[in-house]
């Protein structure tokens, strides 16, 4: 049965089960965000307390009763006796997901009632109040937050039926945890190659071009650095790795597989290996951050640099010449990780197949998809609106991210973290080889995996 027919006869017997069980057919009353990404330096304390003091005053400056107020509009939203689905999101998507609620609303009488949330907020909320009954229907969301999700049954399967075709396979892929799919995905993120065309005149292909056109530039004296990269980052250092044909774990049609760690794989030393040739050739130093190495590409300091569109910003307000291209492959094209937010649905609403039916038909349409990426520019997860981008940065990082790898949602993915931006940090201050610092970690990752740590 098609996604709307089966709608109309659900919300057909919810309205007609609410009519028979309410005397004069009054119903009950309803109610109603690399992934590893980059992040600017933590505040200081003082800035800390001036930011809780705003708040606070913020606060204390809404009067009791207009908030009692809001929560009446938003309880009229959804009036008595009206079938409900309730929407989490954060404010960027939340007035597009209230425009398709409205049309949804007018065809099939089912209220869409969609609150807002700091995307931080919604998974910890979530967890706490989906098992109560108290949850949303659906929730905005990131991939990597399946492991946990799944594992305590917070959320129903999806079927994307004849849309599937309409999706990054990768963005797909992101959302499938246990060979089953959890999610239907909005929007991609991921690094690429970015480049001074001032210095640079053509990105460099491998990551071998990558040391030579280095050495050239640092030759010449034109920069300090001809690529920058910061220590012991291992979500940055992964294309690399990808490139020379390394990978962290391996992936089936199931997903990821725990058991096969890639991190002392040859592929993985081999690109540890070029790692250490960058720094003992003068490089790559030790002791850069992240925001040191963006702070070098931003003064004209180094000329390549591997980051995402989070740091676009600063790139503009800079004023440096930059250009956002693919990442170099070596023995294979390289593959950043991929980190996609999408919708997923709680197994314990109420009706999950409605909350499916309204995401599949009524949000993954090229004109929802559009209006989402124009709220928050960044790669759409969904290849119609993904295909007609503009903006050439977004571009090229859609191009970067085409074929990249998502993020492993899996649980064991947090024993890997540690281990691995170690041995890269211990190769930066040349504290040990290479392979012999490739090797521990995968010994230490799979020590801890099976709890012998």
């Amino acid at each position: 049965m098609g996604h709307r027919l089966w709608m109309m006869v659900t919300v057909l017997l919810a309205a007609s089960l609410v009519l028979a069980a309410c005397p004069g057919g009054q119903p009950p009353a309803q109610e109603t965000q690399p992934a590893a990404q980059e992040a600017e330096p933590s505040p200081t304390p003082e800035e800390a307390a001036a930011v809780e003091e705003a708040a606070a005053e913020a606060e204390e400056a809404v009067p009791a009763e207009e908030a009692g107020a809001e929560a009446e509009e938003q309880a009229a939203l959804c009036p008595e006796g009206v079938p409900t689905l309730t929407i989490w999101a954060d404010t960027n998507r939340a007035p597009v997901l209230r425009e398709v609620g409205d049309t949804f609303q007018a065809e099939y009488g089912v209220c869409v009632r969609v609150t807002e949330k700091s995307f931080d907020d919604i998974r910890d909320d979530f967890k706490v109040a989906a098992p109560t009954g108290e949850g949303p229907d659906i929730i905005i969301g990131a991939h990597d937050w399946l492991g946990e999700l799944v594992v305590n049954g917070l959320l129903a399967e999806m079927d994307l039926g004849e849309k599937a075709g309409e999706f990054l396979d990768a963005a797909t892929q992101a959302f499938v945890y246990d060979g089953i799919l959890y999610g239907l995905p909005y929007a991609t993120e991921n690094v690429a190659f970015v480049y001074n065309p001032e210095l640079v005149a053509e990105p460099p292909t491998t990551w071998s071009q990558v040391a030579e056109v280095a050495a050239e530039l640092e030759a010449q004296g034109m920069v300090d650095q001809g690529y920058v990269l910061q220590q012991g980052d291992p979500y940055h250092f992964f294309p690399i790795q990808t490139a020379f044909g390394g990978y962290v774990f391996g992936l089936t049609e199931e997903g990821y597989d725990p058991s096969d760690v890639g991190i002392d794989s040859p592929g993985s030393i081999a690109a540890a290996q070029w790692l250490d040739m960058m720094v003992k050739e003068g490089h790559l130093k030790a002791d850069i951050d992240w925001d040191t190495a963006h702070a070098m590409f931003e003064n004209g300091d180094a000329a390549m640099i591997v980051t995402g569109p989070w740091a676009l910003s600063r790139l503009r307000e800079s004023g440096v010449p930059y250009a956002v291209a693919e990442l170099p492959g070596e023995v294979q094209e390289a593959q950043p990780f991929l980190g996609v937010q999408g919708f997923m649905v709680s197994a314990f609403s109420p009706d999950p197949l409605l909350a499916q039916t309204f995401l599949v038909d009524f949000v993954a349409t090229e004109a929802i998809m559009q209006a989402i990426f124009d709220a928050d520019p960044r790669p759409s997860a969904y290849l119609p609106v993904r295909e007609q981008i503009q903006d050439p940065d977004l571009v090229g990082f859609s191009a970067a991210g085409a074929n990249g790898l998502p993020m492993p949602a899996i649980p064991e993915m947090s024993a890997v973290w540690s281990a691995w931006g170690d041995a890269i940090t211990l190769i930066f201050q040349q504290a040990e080889d290479p392979e012999t610092a490739f090797r521990n970690a995968a010994e230490q990752i799979r020590a801890a995996i099976s709890g012998e740590q």
